[in-house]
């Protein structure tokens, strides 16, 4: 089943925020602090996304979620990383151009995480299947009353 218009909203509002949180911190003019706060940003993502399709995990999965996302972004987008990196060495240029570069990546990783969130929810709830006997419960036993 697709992402409903209210999970699709939900998803743009967070993809979209930590895309801008994570913009201003690729400001920083040091080579490498991109990575990091990029990193920490997905996490945060991670866990956001998470909630918006009925679960809930923590920030180690979060970070492991963050860093595969990240990582598949860069293997489609290498040129993109590289770039981004190396551009903060030249004043003034690298810090217009590593947040562009750093908000395009953020915005096709969230969106890859939550097509796989969006995935996962699909399967848990095809492997639970629909109840049987009317009711929206399990159980193993049946419900004895106590002898009065």
């Amino acid at each position: 089943m697709p992402m409903t218009e209210e999970e699709m909203s939900k998803c743009r509002k967070i993809i979209h925020g930590h895309a801008a949180l994570a913009a201003a911190g690729n400001m920083l003019p040091a080579p490498g602090s991109g990575v990091a706060v990029d990193t920490v940003t997905m996490t945060t993502m991670a866990m956001a996304l998470a909630s918006v399709f009925g679960g809930s995990i923590t920030e180690s999965v979060a970070k492991n979620l963050a860093t595969s996302a990240i990582i598949a972004t860069i293997k489609k987008q290498p040129l993109k990383v590289i770039t981004k990196e190396v551009s903060k060495v030249l004043p003034f240029i690298g810090q217009l151009i590593a947040p562009t570069i750093s908000v395009a990546m953020l915005e096709s990783a969230g969106w890859l995480l939550a097509e796989d969130l969006a995935n996962e929810r699909d399967i848990k709830q095809q492997q639970l299947g629909a109840p049987k006997g009317g009711h929206n419960f399990r159980y193993e036993k049946k419900l004895e009353l106590p002898e009065p």
